[in-house]
Formats: structure tokens, C-alpha cells, sequence
């Protein structure tokens, strides 16, 4: 398929300058003038910003930092000078599709960021009836394709095939033939079980799939395109350094606690590489048991890439960079803890972006392009801060748990006044669209009946359709949104006014 392809032909304006760059260009525009985009600033990174302050990254400063990234990685992959040049020439690396994908990454995280995730796509299925559940990149594609509005076509943005591909960082639906997968290793995204394959990731829902599939006509099955990959690794660098930068700033990240298992590992790493699994997780085990535990992860997800020498190696540099050095210096707002975290993080991007390699062959746990085997594992040591440190503290699960509680009271309610027959026609006139758009889907599902993807009997379209909308309306909400939609049809009238007209 030609990349500049669009599924609603658009003619050109005079003005217009010709070639598919300027396509890719238009693209970025709808983008970032996009409503959903603008929405990002008030959802949730890791840290609600109400409670750490204006500095703390949300959604939209972290995807202005991935595509900063992005753009800086495809850039260099094109140089003359770039052992991966032949193979962005081949494939197609284009520094503005880059941008327009990774601009778009985040588009359909919901409120309160990954928790948000993972309540939504249990109530989809359990209380909704959605097969496929719910997953934020393959909202981002659904938004992208069906929600979102541009004049030029009657649904979505409208935008190139090669845009909507590099959207794809998991190219296939939760209704994978996972049968057909084999016994090899899976990509990023799949888990093999006793029971066979989980699909946990997937970037588009049965009902979008047509798009999708036409998008990504010509490319591999499962298979990252280049320009998706650099996307894919830009994400990865970004949070891995802001989320440091985050925890950092708010005092979070205790300097003892962090040295303290990053020592133990590297000076008890014989005696841990004897304890079993279940030492290594029990209350009393020894500093450096998760990162020891990390190691051994490594290894059995992605043993084409990890190595026991890089590993330390990556352990040490961090240990030295981090511990001996960022933390060393308590966060005070002063100038000079903000040049200290400004050097801290430009010199591990400056040195991540420059170490982008060409993926070997065969291997499945990539993309065309990945980190090469040094950085590979900094950027797991650096992301296993945040989660050891930071993500599994107490007082954040308790404040999580309450979130959840949020979104399942306005999801249960929503679904209940768009059912209720005396009182459904005063429904916010989003949330209507909503069901319209995909009581249509469902509809046009039975029509073109996209390979893998079950087609619903006709009698369930309704219930299908009322059940998508509302959860399309929910993801849609802000952080803020969220709460005061809950509260409200709760019968808590203390935040009425904060729910604002664009429900």
C-alpha cells in the first residue's frame, strides 16, 4: 500500500505542497490540534499532579518528550554515517511519521494512567460484555480511526497508512490465532501460560480492525513497522529518565533504601544467584534480591539479548550515576538540584538515543530496531527504579485502590441511566454519540467481517454498542473529569460544576 494512502480520499488544496511528507506533515497537524491531545495535560503519568505538584510529568509532557526523542533517533538512523542507513531507506524512516506516532502514542490512556487500564478492561468484559476488553493502545488506534473528528471523512482522523501503522506498537488483536504461534518466543505484548497464550497487549479492537488491517496491508504479521519501532524505543528512553526525574523531585526515592539494594547485589551476587524464587520475593530477603530477581526475568523473557556482564555492568553505572550521584543531592528546588537533574537526564538521553542498532535477524522480541546490548540494559535497570522504589509502595496502592473505585461507580452508572427507559434521553450528548458510533461498528462488523475477529448476532449490537460508547466516553475523561462524573452520579453534589460542559 502506498504509505501517503488515506482510507477517505482527500483532494489536494492548492496550496498543498506535493509529496507524501507533506501528507505525513498534515497528519502531525491533526494531531496535535486534536481535542484528545490537548486531554492529555490533565491526565495521570505515574503521580497524580494535585498531590506532587505542577512539575510532575502528565501524559502530554511525557509524549512531547518521546516525540523529541523519536524525531532525534530517526534522524541519526537516516545519517550517512548510520549502520541502520540501508535499512531506513528499505523500510521507510520518515522523521514526521515518527513524530505524528509517537504525538499519538498516549492518546487513549485513560484516567489515572495504567490502574485506569486495567479497571476498565475488567469491567469491559466482566460487567460489559466486550470480548476484547479494553487496552489503551488499542484506544489510541480506536480514536485515531473512529472517535476523534477531522471535515475531511465522516469518522476518525482520517490519516495516512503509514501514520496509522507506526501507531501499532502491538500489531494484532486480543483475537490473535494464538494456536497458530507455535511454541518459539513471543513478542512483547503476548505471555505463554500453562493454559497457553495471554494476549496482553494489542492495538486494535475487533470493531477497528478493518482499518487497521488495511493500514498495515503489506507488512509482516505481528511485526513492528520501522518507523512504530523508533517510537517504540523513544517511549521507553523517555519514562525511564522522567519517572526518575518525577520521583527525584517529589522526595520519593530514598537515597539508603535504593543504595542498599543496589549494593547488596553487587557485592552478595554469588549468594543470591543460589536462593530460590520464593527467598528472593519473601519479607526477609536479602538487599539486592530484586534486582537479582529482575536479572533472572531478563533471561527468561529476552535471552537473545541479556547478558550477566552487561548486567552488571548497567547496575554499576546506574548505582554510580543515581545513587552515588542524583541522590546524593537531595531535591530542594534550588538551581543547583535543577541543573544537577537537567545534566542527570540530558546525558542519559543524549547516550540513549545514540544507541539505537538494527534488531538481529529473527528475533521476535524486537522490532527492526532496538537498543543495543549496553543500553538494552540500563534502560531495564533505570525502569526497575521506579517500579521497586516507587509503585508498589503501600501508600500508593491504597490511594490506587480508591481510584478504582471511581471509575467503576461511573461506569456501572453511565451504563445504567443509558438503559434506563424513563430518564435515558437527558444523557450527555457525548456519551450518545459514543453509542451511536459504535452501535454503527458493531453493525458495519457484520458486514465486513475482518479475519480472526468474531462477528456479534444481531440481537447483541445494541447491548455491544451502549457498552463500547460508555467506555469510550469514560476514557475520555480527564483525571479530574473522572472524579467528579463519579461523585456526581453518586449523588455527591460537592463537585456539580467541576464536570463542565464538554461531557
Amino acid at each position: 500500500m502506498d504509505r501517503a494512502t488515506r482510507r477517505v480520499h482527500e483532494p489536494r488544496r492548492s496550496a498543498d505542497v506535493v509529496g507524501e511528507h507533506s501528507q505525513f506533515r498534515l497528519d502531525l497537524e491533526r494531531i496535535r490540534f486534536s481535542p484528545y491531545f490537548s486531554r492529555l495535560s490533565a491526565v495521570t503519568q505515574v503521580i497524580a499532579q494535585p498531590g506532587a505538584g505542577p512539575l510532575i510529568h502528565n501524559r502530554l509532557t511525557h509524549s512531547i518528550k518521546v516525540t523529541a526523542v523519536a524525531r532525534a533517533i530517526a534522524v541519526k538512523l537516516t545519517d550517512a554515517a548510520s549502520p541502520a542507513r540501508s535499512l531506513a531507506l528499505e523500510h521507510g524512516c520518515d522523521a514526521v511519521v515518527v513524530q505524528a506516532a509517537a504525538s499519538a502514542h498516549d492518546l487513549g490512556h485513560p484516567p489515572f494512567g495504567h490502574l485506569g487500564e486495567r479497571v476498565l478492561d475488567r469491567l469491559a468484559r466482566e460487567r460489559l460484555g466486550l470480548t476484547d476488553g479494553f487496552e489503551g493502545n488499542a484506544q489510541t488506534y480506536r480514536i485515531l480511526a473512529s472517535l476523534d473528528v477531522s471535515e475531511a471523512a465522516p469518522r476518525g482522523l482520517n490519516l495516512t497508512a503509514a501514520v496509522r501503522t507506526a501507531v501499532a506498537k502491538y500489531p494484532w488483536t486480543r483475537y490473535l490465532d494464538v494456536e497458530a504461534l507455535g511454541d518459539g518466543p513471543l513478542p512483547r505484548g503476548l505471555r505463554r501460560t500453562p493454559d497457553g497464550v495471554d494476549v496482553l497487549k494489542f492495538s486494535t479492537y475487533g470493531i477497528d480492525a478493518a482499518d487497521f488491517h488495511e493500514a498495515r496491508r503489506g507488512h509482516a504479521p505481528l511485526t513492528q513497522s520501522l518507523e512504530c519501532s523508533v517510537m517504540d524505543i523513544a517511549d521507553d528512553i523517555a519514562y525511564s529518565i522522567h519517572d526518575v526525574d518525577d520521583f527525584y523531585r517529589a522526595g520519593l526515592l530514598s537515597q539508603g533504601a535504593v543504595a542498599r539494594e543496589f549494593r547488596g547485589w553487587m557485592d552478595f551476587t554469588a549468594q543470591l544467584r543460589d536462593l530460590e524464587a520464593d527467598a528472593l520475593r519473601g519479607r526477609t530477603a536479602p538487599p539486592g534480591s530484586a534486582l537479582e530477581a529482575l536479572r533472572r526475568k531478563m533471561h527468561a523473557s529476552d535471552p537473545w539479548i541479556a547478558n550477566d556482564d552487561a548486567f552488571r555492568e548497567a547496575v554499576s553505572v546506574v548505582a554510580d550515576d543515581l545513587v552515588d550521584g542524583l541522590l546524593a543531592m537531595p531535591f530542594d528546588g534550588s538551581i543547583a538540584s535543577e541543573r544537577a537533574l537537567s545534566s542527570f537526564a540530558n546525558r542519559w538521553i543524549d547516550h540513549l538515543q545514540s544507541s539505537v542498532v538494527p534488531s538481529p535477524e529473527g528475533v521476535v522480541r524486537a522490532g527492526p530496531v532496538t537498543l543495543d546490548v549496553r543500553a538494552w540494559h540500563e534502560v531495564e535497570v533505570l525502569k526497575f527504579v521506579h517500579r521497586h522504589f516507587i509503585l508498589d509502595r503501600s501508600d500508593i496502592v491504597m490511594y490506587q485502590r480508591g481510584l478504582s473505585r471511581v471509575l467503576t461507580r461511573a461506569v456501572n452508572g453511565l451504563t445504567a441511566w443509558v438503559h434506563d427507559e424513563d430518564d435515558r434521553d437527558r444523557v450527555p450528548q457525548r456519551l450518545k454519540e459514543l453509542v451511536e458510533i459504535a452501535t454503527d461498528g458493531y453493525a458495519q462488523l457484520r458486514e465486513t467481517r475482518p479475519e480472526g475477529v468474531p462477528v456479534p448476532d444481531a440481537a447483541d449490537v445494541p447491548a455491544l454498542g451502549v457498552g463500547r460508547g460508555v467506555i469510550d466516553y469514560v476514557a475520555s475523561l480527564s483525571d479530574d473529569q473522572a472524579l467528579a462524573v463519579s461523585e456526581a452520579i453518586d449523588g455527591r453534589p460537592d463537585r456539580l460544576w467541576d464536570i463542565g460542559q464538554n461531557l
